[in-house]
């Protein structure tokens, strides 16, 4: 089967250009003018669209066993919800409970994944350490394609790792070649906040805020680069929601630091006004950490991601259903943690980035897509409308609305934060490996279609790191040269 997309704008991450692009077996063939179609090929009209890289959502959790209860979203309905919104591909994570070989976590987590639509890639969270924890990291990514590993800073008492164990896995990623990704909060301080909150009888959704306070995420961001840095290993630190995080990284990388910033859609456009809601439901609804902040921190996120501070936007898509927030409703620290959001990134960021002025077309494909598939080692094959990457392209209609509802979306959720939201700039098409998915608002998806796609590690990049930091270094001096 082959496919022409005709009469369209392509949008990439550098230039905006008007050609036509033919796929056939799964790869982009040809980007070009007035590209003619073999017989028997399909024909998507883009006269007046945008033709653009499909989206990654960098940071997702379908099914994920979590706080007493699992994921609502599965690897079927939530790659399907992001295909509908034009996101061809996901990076999901493996977290193994603590004692759990990395091993065993992963292949459980693949098994869970074959029912994807959609292409997918995984992190892998390391909960514990061992000489076996090491040696697992190894074989993950020689062998399984894995070149990123997530550290939890928070949920003390389950999957936070201490400063000892995110020093040891550091420097293992740092001579494996791979990327540390990290949730940075101070989970010491979070869990004496939760105490205290507790005691003095706040138990609501109102009480989450409270407890993790921007000063945490800021702490925890600023103490994992002062690490990374003198281990050498380049950071990712994801979902920053707040001023203090930002300020981290960008001191970090005006010093010339390999650090590297997330953003979720949600954090730029929702505040903390809805924990205040006095509908209980509502509120639960919105506990996910970081929590939403107050407005002022929205305008320094965009800002964030204008300079390029902050480099990629995903959803930390983790969907728990009312019944499931219901399990806190006399203690907040007991809601499940994780809102939605896979089908609704694009479109948000679309309207309210591109729309609004704040970013361009090509800034806009940089942050959904290109910046992540560069930074994980997937550019050219993902990320670009080019000859020879992945056929996973969206048709983006600028001038298409529609208005977002858990009553009208796909995700296996029964509440959206961004509900009631109009949007203009939607998907007409969205394309995965030379397939038309999605087409003017139906899903045409085949379980199990999705791939697992393996990621490269970097190491000649991270040698050249460790050179630099050994150059930066202060030497010793022999005592009797200082005497």
């Amino acid at each position: 089967m082959s496919l022409l997309i005709r009469g369209g704008t392509v949008v990439t991450a550098d230039q905006t250009f008007r050609a036509d692009v033919y796929c056939a077996d799964g790869k982009i063939k040809a980007v070009g003018e007035t590209l003619d179609a073999p017989a028997g090929a399909q024909t998507v009209d883009a006269g007046g669209q945008y033709v653009m890289p499909g989206g990654i959502d960098p940071h997702t959790h379908m099914e994920l066993p979590f706080m007493g209860t699992v994921a609502s979203e599965d690897f079927l309905s939530g790659t399907a919800a992001g295909l509908a919104g034009g996101t061809t591909m996901i990076i999901d994570f493996v977290i193994p409970a603590p004692n759990v070989p990395l091993l065993d976590a992963y292949e459980q987590w693949m098994g869970w994944a074959k029912k994807a639509c959609a292409d997918y890639s995984f992190h892998v969270a390391i909960t514990w350490w061992s000489d076996k924890v090491r040696e697992e990291m190894g074989v993950l990514a020689r062998d399984k394609g894995v070149n990123s590993f997530k550290h939890f800073m928070a949920y003390k008492g389950a999957i936070m790792v201490t400063d000892e164990h995110l020093l040891a896995s550091f420097q293992r990623c740092q001579e494996l070649g791979a990327i540390a990704t990290v949730h940075a909060e101070n989970g010491e301080l979070v869990y004496y906040l939760q105490r205290e909150l507790v005691k003095k009888g706040i138990t609501g959704p109102e009480g989450h805020p409270l407890s993790r306070p921007p000063e945490v995420e800021g702490e925890a961001a600023n103490r994992v680069i002062r690490i990374a840095q003198v281990i050498g290993t380049p950071v990712y630190i994801v979902h920053n929601s707040c001023r203090e995080s930002v300020e981290a990284i960008t001191r970090a990388r005006l010093e010339g630091q390999r650090v590297y910033g997330e953003v979720l859609a949600g954090h730029l456009l929702v505040d903390d006004s809805v924990y205040r809601n006095p509908d209980w439901n509502f509120a639960a609804a919105h506990v996910m950490s970081p929590p939403f902040r107050p407005k002022e921190h929205q305008e320094v996120l965009w800002r964030g991601l204008v300079s390029g501070n902050l480099q990629t936007t995903a959803t930390d898509h983790c969907c728990f259903c009312a019944d499931q927030k219901a399990m806190g409703r006399n203690d907040f620290t007991r809601i499940p943690n994780g809102t939605g959001g896979v089908e609704d990134r694009m479109a948000v960021l679309w309207t309210h980035g591109v729309g609004a002025g704040r970013i361009t077309m090509n800034e806009f494909v940089r942050i959904t897509s290109t910046n992540a598939a560069q930074i994980f080692n997937i550019y050219p094959r993902k990320g670009s409308i080019s000859v020879g990457a992945d056929a996973d392209i969206v048709v983006w209609d600028p001038a298409a609305t529609r208005t977002i509802s858990a009553r009208t979306h796909h995700q296996k959720i029964d509440f959206n934060i961004f509900e009631g939201m109009n949007v203009k700039g939607v998907p007409s098409h969205t394309i995965s490996q030379g397939k038309v998915v999605y087409a003017n608002g139906k899903l045409m998806v085949e379980q199990g279609a999705g791939r697992c796609i393996p990621r490269p590690t970097f190491p000649t990049v991270f040698e050249a790191v460790k050179k630099q930091n050994e150059a930066r270094a202060p030497r010793a001096v022999p005592r009797e040269a200082a005497e």
